[in-house]
């Protein structure tokens, strides 16, 4: 009986110690997923939410908070800074390209929290990781099917060829890379297309974005975009209301004007902030670089299967718009 206790003893010791080392090998990782803005009505922050929760979900030792910080933005600095206080986040998640300066000055302060962020570009930080979808690709196609859309006999074309860029505010990432792509992606189908390019002055104030749209219509342009967050709601009644053609970024908006959203670009951001979280719980990865990442990658693509893309576009355009985008994609 002594003997079999004695056994039963180092097996539960056995058993204790290998449960002990299985619970410290599961990685736990706290997350604050920072929101430039609020959740809804912005896809890109929408998508993330959802990856972020999702990741969650499927892993228990995984813990999300999800912080909305409103549309005033000089007061992000010090609602990130309050938010990391407390050392209990392992990595701060967030996507906008003005995030990154943000967190290396919060940064100086919590030298040793981590950022993490999508849609930016920022380098040589060693507490910073960015992504940076490509949207000049996205912006090359885009124009290419606004060019399209603009030099054609549709109902709603003038003969003007004048397409319009409709944005809540300036910044590198927009000045730099979307409005020359996309104008240029319009200019491979007609050099005397021209581009109106419009700013809000905010990522909210969707009347002024009709009023904006409503001038440029005005003025000739026939064919929509906009970067603009819950602003581009005004551009999408106006543009409905008076019979104009939308291209839009992001996102599927095909039913948000039926008929006149003749195509959608999507941003594969719920799949990028997934492989994000599983990288970061297993420690792989890299502070201080960049990375882009775009249509061949997968994170890019143009919304073909919706039913609306086949019903409101006209073959021959159709034909000559997905010849293009192979060109992108292989």
């Amino acid at each position: 009986m002594k003997k079999f206790l004695i056994t039963l003893l180092l097996v539960m010791l056995v058993f204790s110690c290998t449960k002990k080392n299985a619970e410290q090998g599961q990685k736990e990782l706290s997350v604050l997923v920072f929101i430039t803005g609020v959740t809804a009505g912005s896809t890109p922050y929408e998508l993330m939410a959802q990856g972020a929760l999702e990741f969650e979900a499927n892993n228990p030792k995984v813990s999300v908070k999800i912080y909305e910080a409103g549309f005033n933005q000089a007061e992000w600095e010090q609602q990130l800074a309050e938010m990391v206080s407390s050392g209990q986040y392992d990595i701060v998640l967030g996507s906008n390209p003005s995030l990154p300066e943000l967190c290396e000055n919060v940064g100086k302060k919590f030298p040793n929290q981590k950022f993490i962020i999508a849609d930016a570009w920022y380098e040589g930080n060693p507490q910073i990781r960015t992504y940076l979808y490509n949207q000049y690709e996205q912006s090359l196609f885009l124009g290419y099917l606004a060019g399209l859309v603009t030099v054609s006999d549709m109902p709603y074309a003038n003969k003007q060829k004048r397409i319009g860029f409709i944005a809540a505010q300036e910044y590198p990432l927009l000045t730099n890379e979307m409005v020359p792509g996309f104008l240029e992606g319009a200019k491979l189908v007609d050099s005397e297309i021209e581009l109106d390019r419009r700013i809000i002055g905010s990522w909210a104030d969707a009347n002024k974005a009709a009023e904006l749209c409503s001038a440029m219509i005005d003025s000739g342009v026939d064919v929509f975009t906009a970067i603009a967050g819950g602003a581009a709601q005004g551009m999408i009644k106006t543009a409905s209301e008076k019979n104009k053609y939308i291209v839009s970024y992001n996102t599927n908006e095909y039913k948000l004007a039926d008929g006149l959203v003749l195509g959608c670009g999507m941003m594969e951001q719920k799949k990028l902030v997934m492989e994000i979280l599983q990288d970061a719980l297993n420690d792989k990865i890299e502070y201080g670089i960049a990375q882009t990442v775009g249509v061949k990658e997968g994170y890019l693509r143009f919304i073909f299967e919706d039913p609306s893309y086949q019903n409101n576009l006209p073959g021959d355009i159709r034909e000559r718009f997905e010849k293009f985008y192979r060109t992108m994609s292989n």
